[in-house]
C-alpha cells in the first residue's frame, strides 16, 4: 500500500514538474515559432502518441464515442483548442511566472464556478483562501504597481491566460457528464476534436494575418523544445498525472499541483530571470492560500469519514 502511494506521488510530481517547466520552455520556442503553431504542433504530436496507448490498453472499442461525440467535441474545442490557444498566446505577451501563477488558480476558479452555476457554496475558509490567492495574483501581475503592468503590455497577456484557464474550468466541469469513461479515454477523445480545432483555428489566424506559418528551418531550430512540449508535456505528463491521481486521490494530487508555480519560478531563475520582492511575496501568498485550502479540505473529509 505504501509502495503504491509512493509511486503515485512520484508520478503526479513528475507531471507537475513537467507542466511547471513547460511555460519557460515554450516561451523560448516563441522566438522562432509563434504560440499558435507551437500549440497546434505539440497537441498533434501528443494526441498521435496517446491514441495508440488507449487502443493498446483498452482495445479499439475504447476510441468509440457511442453517441457522445457532439458533447465530447464541444468540450474538446473549449478545453483543448480555446484553452491552449489563449494560454500560449497570452504567454507570448507576458512572463512564464505570471502564466503559472494564474493557471494554478484553476481549482479556486472551479470552486467559484461550481458555486455560481450549481449553488454549491464553498466553506468560509475556502472563500477566504480564494480571495487571498486572487490578491497574491494581483501582486505578481502588477508587481505592486498597476502602471508597470500596463506599461509593459503584460496585462493583456495575463488576461488571455486567465481566459484560457477559465476555458479549462468549463472543460473540467463538463467532463463530469462522462461517467464510465476512464480519465485517459476522456482525455484522448476530447484531444482529437480539440487538436483538429487547434489546426483549423491556427489556419484562420494565418489567413487573417495574426499568425505566420513557420519555415521548416524555424521548426527544426526549436525541435528540442517542441519534442519536450509534445512528448513530455502532453503525452507523458498526462499519463503520469492520471496514473498518479488514481493512486493517491484528487486531494493529494491537487496539493502537489500547487508546486507548479514554484517549478516555473525556479526554471526561470536558472534561465537568468530575476524577480522583485513583490512578485516573490505574491507567489508565496498564492501558493500558501492554495495549500492551506487543500489541507483544510483534507481535514474536513477525514472528519466526515470518522462520523
Amino acid at each position: 500500500m505504501r509502495s503504491q502511494f509512493a509511486t503515485g506521488v512520484a508520478l503526479a510530481l513528475f507531471a507537475v514538474v513537467t507542466w511547471g517547466a513547460q511555460f519557460p520552455i515554450a516561451k523560448s520556442a516563441f522566438t522562432a515559432v509563434d504560440p499558435y503553431h507551437v500549440s497546434a504542433i505539440r497537441y498533434l504530436v501528443g494526441t498521435a502518441a496517446l491514441v495508440p496507448v488507449v487502443a493498446w490498453q483498452a482495445g479499439r472499442g475504447a476510441l468509440g464515442y457511442y453517441g457522445r461525440g457532439p458533447t465530447a467535441a464541444l468540450l474538446g474545442v473549449i478545453g483543448m483548442t480555446a484553452s491552449p490557444l489563449l494560454v500560449f498566446a497570452g504567454l507570448g505577451l507576458t512572463r512564464p511566472e505570471h502564466t503559472a501563477i494564474i493557471v494554478s488558480l484553476q481549482p479556486s476558479m472551479t470552486a467559484v464556478a461550481d458555486w455560481l452555476v450549481r449553488g454549491r457554496r464553498p466553506a468560509g475558509f475556502t472563500i477566504a483562501c480564494i480571495v487571498m490567492a486572487f490578491l497574491g495574483v494581483v501582486l505578481v501581475v502588477t508587481k505592486g504597481d498597476p502602471r508597470l503592468a500596463f506599461a509593459a503590455g503584460e496585462l493583456a497577456g495575463d488576461a488571455m491566460v486567465l481566459a484560457g484557464a477559465l476555458c479549462w474550468v468549463v472543460y473540467t466541469m463538463g467532463t463530469e457528464r462522462f461517467g464510465g469513461w476512464s480519465a485517459l479515454k476522456l482525455t484522448v477523445l476530447t484531444l482529437i476534436p480539440g487538436t483538429i480545432g487547434l489546426w483549423l483555428g491556427t489556419a484562420v489566424l494565418v489567413w487573417l494575418g495574426v499568425a505566420r506559418t513557420p519555415t521548416w528551418d524555424a521548426v527544426r531550430g526549436v525541435s528540442g523544445e517542441l519534442a519536450f512540449l509534445s512528448f513530455v508535456g502532453v503525452a507523458a505528463a498526462m499519463i503520469a498525472w492520471n496514473a498518479g491521481n488514481k493512486r493517491i486521490g484528487a486531494l493529494n494530487a491537487m496539493l502537489l499541483i500547487n508546486l507548479l508555480p514554484v517549478v516555473t519560478f525556479a526554471v526561470g531563475f536558472a534561465q537568468g530571470a530575476r524577480f522583485t520582492p513583490v512578485e516573490l511575496a505574491g507567489g508565496a501568498v498564492v501558493i500558501g492560500a492554495l495549500v492551506a485550502n487543500n489541507v483544510y479540505l483534507r481535514r474536513q473529509r477525514a472528519e466526515r469519514g470518522l462520523r
